[in-house]
């Protein structure tokens, strides 16, 4: 999606090439992986340009794999990212790119170092220790082959085994997220039904004659079980979604746009006052809160999310200040914002005095420095006051 992406699209379209998807990929990151130490290790003899275009072309076959070569910050993760703490923010983002490692799984055979690296339970050198191991023997058989990896003890092993998976082994479960730990479980449970733990995994009839109570021990309860018969029933499969190919409309650029257009976009942006979508006029437009559905919305991180694909109409374009206003209602209302009548503000605290208090900030039965004096005693008090000034 860099210089000149759109009219390289349009001009790929057009040849029609049968059987060929062509799909915008977002290049954020790749001319900083180009020059990074990783792309020279990975690529010694090519070019940055050669760099940058294989991670672009890696990243749609594997985003999660490829990116985390590239220091989150470098994506580019808000348009405020520059004003938060760092430290906090690199903390934040590694833990998220942590959890989505795990939550996927990692091929130990073909992983690259810095994806090993975010396993639990692996760091930077264990993973450096892994890559040399596999260069050296070949690829690994099992998941026990790992222990013989330098300075991979029992502690690390127990972490990590569940989140590396080994494709195409003696051990089918190894390419599973059932833990090595639970292995004889599955074992115990195919050798009951009489079957081998690969019928176990391929056939839904077997695994609904498991009876889980027969299992459950001091050590293994119900809800690990339950973990386990639903991790066969879907051994390894990727949690991410399924790959979908996604095409911007006819507008190459904001003069090509006209009120009352749909058309599909990709939100790159959330605000406390509405989203950003790309709809691939190189500048996003603005879905105002008020404009992001049929409904009052209060807090526009409900609605939609960075990445999420959405329609949206053309409701107003400023050419002389280069801005697109754009609605996700079912029918928005076209034209200039004075047309279309007051809009919803993002919802704030009240501006209105504290409960118990007076504008002034002080107790409502405090009285003002500037008020009366009441009662006998401030009677008393105010007589001697004017006494001593007389």
């Amino acid at each position: 999606n860099g210089t000149a992406g759109r009219e390289t699209e349009e001009f790929a379209r057009g040849l029609k090439l049968e059987g060929v998807i062509i799909v915008m990929v977002n290049e954020s990151g790749a001319s900083v992986y180009s020059a990074s130490e990783v792309a020279r290790t990975e690529f010694p003899d090519k070019d940055v340009t050669v760099r940058g275009a294989v991670s672009i072309g890696r990243r749609l076959m594997d985003p999660l794999a490829e990116l985390v070569k590239i220091d989150p910050k470098s994506i580019g993760v808000g348009q405020y990212q520059h004003d938060v703490d760092q430290n906090g923010l690199k903390k934040s983002l590694d833990a998220t790119v942590e959890s989505c490692v795990n939550s996927v799984g990692v091929e130990v055979n073909t992983a690259s170092r810095e994806l090993l690296s975010y396993v639990s339970g692996l760091n930077a050198a264990l993973a450096k220790n892994i890559i040399e191991y596999r260069n050296e023997n070949g690829a690994f058989p099992s998941r026990a082959a790992l222990k013989k990896v330098p300075r991979l003890g029992p502690k690390a092993f127990e972490q990590a085994a569940g989140f590396l998976r080994l494709s195409g082994g003696k051990n089918p479960l190894d390419a599973s997220a059932v833990h090595p730990e639970r292995y004889e479980i599955v074992e115990q449970m195919a050798a009951d039904l009489g079957c081998t733990v690969q019928d176990l995994m391929d056939k839904a009839e077997l695994r609904a004659k498991i009876e889980i109570s027969k299992y459950v021990s001091d050590g293994v309860g119900e809800p690990t079980l339950k973990d386990i018969l639903a991790e066969l029933a879907k051994p390894g499969r990727d949690p991410r979604k399924q790959f979908e190919a996604f095409a911007f409309g006819e507008a190459q650029k904001i003069g090509d746009l006209k009120p009352g257009q749909k058309l599909p976009g990709i939100v790159t942006n959330v605000a406390a006052f509405g989203a950003f979508v790309d709809i691939g006029v190189h500048q996003d437009g603005l879905v105002h809160i008020s404009e992001l559905c049929d409904r009052y919305v209060q807090d526009a991180a409900t609605v939609v999310k960075v990445g999420q694909r959405v329609n949206v109409t053309v409701i107003e374009i400023d050419l002389p200040r280069n801005r697109i206003a754009l609605s996700m209602k079912s029918n928005p209302v076209v034209g200039p914002r004075e047309s279309r009548g007051p809009r919803q503000e993002p919802a704030q605290a009240s501006a209105g005095p504290r409960p118990g208090f007076n504008r002034d900030r002080r107790p409502d039965n405090r009285p003002r420095p500037d008020a009366a004096p009441a009662g006998s005693m401030a009677e008393a008090l105010k007589a001697f006051m004017e006494k001593r000034r007389n």
